[in-house]
């Protein structure tokens, strides 16, 4: 019997260790998760710091002496463009004495249908369409991006652009054409460069340079920003058709896009 006792005590002394054992798996398992929730924190912070890091995109020299040239190019031109016109409309100069004839002509050409067609573009790139559409973008494709380098040039692009337009326009100070001209509401802010232009311009342009300078076809990307300088002259001519500016602020709005797009160039290329 005392034999029986004894064994029976034995058994409820590894019953009595079970606890024991239980918090010792306890605490394994707390461990796991706490390297598993470690190992999940340093995944996203890579994730983060590889989505900052600059985008390493390998091009030939060749490709690079070319993508230099041409950013400076466009600079060199937009810069040379706007300086002209810029002295021009200042001294009332022979340029300038072409926005009346041309404001005459498309004054004649106005007709329903294209006024309609004009007004949406006017609409799509105006100062409430454009910004929500540029904001939505910017962010969809920082999240959507492994790199966050190209959204950063777009915001960055059109960030300098709102900056040149209301420095110059505060400067320069030129009226616009006569109330009884405009077609979609009246405007009495300055008219010299184009906001509506110029924005326009920076967006196509930086959007397709950005998504095109990394594919491998030629032929799609020339065809690309063939479309893209379509659709700036469409922006810039509905500004002058529907009696906001003149053609010459048209003309210096472009030509500081062109400067702007040459500059991303370059910094990207870098």
């Amino acid at each position: 019997m005392a034999q029986l006792v004894a064994h029976l005590h034995g058994m409820q002394g590894v019953r009595g260790s079970n606890p024991l054992r239980s918090t010792k798996y306890k605490k394994t398992a707390t461990e796991r998760t706490m390297t598993a929730a470690a190992t999940s924190k340093r995944e996203r912070l890579k994730r983060m710091h590889e989505k900052f890091v600059v985008e390493v995109r390998t091009v030939s020299v060749p490709v690079k002496r070319s993508l230099y040239g041409w950013s400076l190019g466009l600079v060199t031109i937009g810069l040379v463009c706007f300086t002209i016109i810029l002295i021009d409309v200042l001294t009332s100069g022979a340029l300038s004495m072409i926005d009346k004839p041309i404001q005459q002509a498309l004054d004649a050409a106005r007709a329903e249908w294209l006024t309609i067609v004009m007004i949406g573009l006017a609409i799509v790139f105006g100062p409430v369409m454009l910004p929500i559409v540029i904001f939505i973008g910017t962010v969809w494709w920082t999240i959507a991006a492994r790199h966050i380098w190209r959204p950063l040039m777009l915001a960055l692009g059109m960030l300098t652009g709102v900056f040149v337009h209301q420095l110059v326009l505060g400067l320069v100070q030129r009226e616009r054409p006569p109330t009884t001209e405009m077609l979609f509401g009246i405007d009495t802010t300055f008219s010299f460069p184009s906001g509506h232009v110029m924005g326009a311009t920076n967006f196509i342009l930086l959007v397709t340079y950005l998504i095109y300078s990394r594919r491998t076809k030629p032929n799609a990307a020339k065809i690309a920003f063939a479309i893209a300088a379509i659709v700036s002259v469409l922006a810039a001519v509905s500004r002058v058709y529907l009696g906001y500016h003149w053609a010459t602020d048209a003309l210096a709005s472009m030509s500081l896009s062109l400067a702007i797009v040459g500059g991303i160039v370059a910094l990207d290329t870098w």
